[in-house]
């Protein structure tokens, strides 16, 4: 019939787009133990835990953080992106921003490292890694000059739970973003990614999330 037809054809060209989700796509998968995990236990992650005022905490690190090899460790704490519980899940949150936000030049040759820990964060389909992720995403595309571009030929690669989740409309339940659903996130994610990705970046976008519309000229 010609949905099969359609779906020979879309195999056939070498690119998987995902239709409609089907039964059990929501659901949520474990995530295989992390690397920044074993790191930690080993106490091999240059991060420990800052106790500040009022019951906060963030981190602090225990090396220069402008010393660091960022083809090691920023692969490293995108990692730790599964990660859901104390203190992993804030060393890979508060490593990562911190890590993107004074990296400039560095983190473009990385890139290609960091498209497996991002897709393995979110074919988790955990709300809490997925809304972490996409935000990591954001930061990411606006960290250094050429990001966006340099993502482009791996979207194929990790928009399929961005097709699934679009509509989506649990909120993220955290500080940062209680008022933002996960589809809310990913469209701006996605608009992004059309915004820094350069003029071909629509087309990629369209046939992974066919709803998905574009922004440029709003």
């Amino acid at each position: 019939n010609c949905s099969s037809k359609r779906s020979t054809d879309r195999k056939n060209s070498g690119v998987l787009v995902v239709g409609p989700p089907s039964a059990g796509a929501f659901k949520e998968r474990p995530a295989k133990p992390t690397m920044l995990r074993k790191y930690y236990h080993r106490g091999d992650l240059p991060v420990v835990v800052n106790h500040i005022g009022n019951g906060g905490r963030a981190i602090k690190w225990k090396v220069d953080i402008y010393s660091l090899d960022y083809h090691h460790y920023l692969p490293l704490f995108f990692d730790g992106l599964c990660e859901t519980t104390f203190p992993c899940e804030l060393f890979a949150r508060q490593g990562i921003y911190e890590l993107l936000k004074i990296g400039g030049p560095k983190i473009l040759p990385v890139i290609p490292q960091l498209i497996i820990p991002i897709r393995n964060a979110m074919n988790t389909r955990n709300h809490q890694v997925m809304c972490t992720t996409l935000r990591a995403i954001q930061q990411l595309l606006q960290s250094a000059d050429g990001v966006g571009e340099a993502m482009v030929p791996y979207l194929g690669r990790i928009l399929t739970v961005f097709n699934i989740f679009k509509n989506k409309n649990e909120n993220c339940g955290d500080e940062v973003g209680r008022e933002k659903t996960i589809g809310d996130l990913i469209n701006e994610t996605l608009q992004m990614f059309e915004a820094y990705g350069g003029p071909e970046t629509y087309k990629v976008i369209k046939y992974m999330v066919p709803t998905y519309e574009s922004c440029m000229n709003k």
